[in-house]
């Protein structure tokens, strides 16, 4: 391949770049929701130091999608159940981190492993089945991404109703559970929601990927915001950006949209940890004199 050839694939689709939006218009969408809404929940992620979870999560939403693609079902409903039952599980086996760890660290292998398995015996389209590893909405059918937008629209409306509990038992679980505040419950509703979530992700920009817009975005917050407002606003404004940044990008071209969209949630990281490690130092910088003040 030759720099003519990786030119044509960035920017093949420029001349017909306002007939092709108007036919991804709703893509647009679904990436704007998911990434508003994995931003917020990301945070929580983050609180809960549960970001391996997400991985975990995706690899048995791969299954589950990967087994409808076989069986001729729909595919986001495959997901979704895949990802429930992942959810399910570690939410309710895994309390305590060690164990949370330790189941999912058992549960990834055995999705991927179901997945690989339900696509080598899958004869259909060769882009159905890399779709599912790495992403490609503008491939998704219009049925499917009004239920990825419902869906993202279900846990956005999830995460408000719990949002108080969740966020005390996130950030102090046993203050929580000493003030009654239903613990089980309140971690198990996050993990569904979670589940959710990963399974609209999964068709958005692929299994293998889906900590770029769940976890990235509230990390790169974090390192430059600690309130309990302004954390999750630039999360969710740094998600949406990577989502929605990504495939406008993606459209000019022929390349899949995973790779634009993780790579502005990177750069975002890189610039946020730029500016918190700069801050970092001018705090150590000043401290002397204020202390010598």
């Amino acid at each position: 391949m030759n720099g003519d050839d990786v030119a044509d694939a960035m920017f093949g689709g420029l001349p017909y770049y306002g007939e092709i939006l108007a036919l991804v218009s709703n893509s647009v969408w679904a990436g704007a929701v998911l990434g508003l809404v994995g931003g917020l929940i990301g945070v929580f992620i983050m609180q809960r130091d549960m970001a391996f979870a997400v991985h975990g999560i995706s690899e048995l939403s791969f299954a589950g999608a990967a087994a409808a693609l076989l069986i001729g079902w729909d595919v986001v409903t495959g997901s979704i159940v895949g990802s429930l039952v992942a959810a399910a599980i570690i939410g309710w086996l895994g309390a305590r981190a060690r164990d949370r760890n330790s189941i999912i660290g058992v549960l990834m292998p055995f999705g991927l492993g179901l997945g690989i398995l339900f696509l080598s015996l899958y004869d259909g389209r060769s882009a159905n089945r890399f779709s599912l590893l790495t992403g490609q909405i503008v491939s998704v059918q219009s049925g499917q991404l009004g239920w990825l937008i419902a869906i993202g629209a279900v846990v956005l409306l999830g995460l408000l109703l719990i949002w108080r509990p969740l966020r005390f038992d996130s950030l102090d679980p046993q203050s929580a559970a000493a003030r009654g505040v239903p613990t089980t419950a309140v971690s198990l509703a996050f993990m569904l929601l979670l589940g959710l979530i990963v399974a609209v992700a999964v068709h958005i920009i692929g299994a293998l990927l889906v900590m770029a817009l769940l976890v990235t975005p509230a990390a790169a917050a974090m390192r430059v915001a600690s309130g309990p407002l302004s954390v999750p606003l630039l999360s969710a404004l740094f998600g949406f950006v990577s989502a929605v940044g990504g495939i406008l990008l993606a459209i000019m071209g022929t390349l899949p949209v995973s790779p634009y969209i993780t790579t502005i949630s990177f750069v975002i990281y890189l610039v946020c940890r730029a500016i918190g490690a700069r801050r970092g130092r001018v705090t150590r910088a000043q401290a002397p004199t204020a202390v010598a003040a």
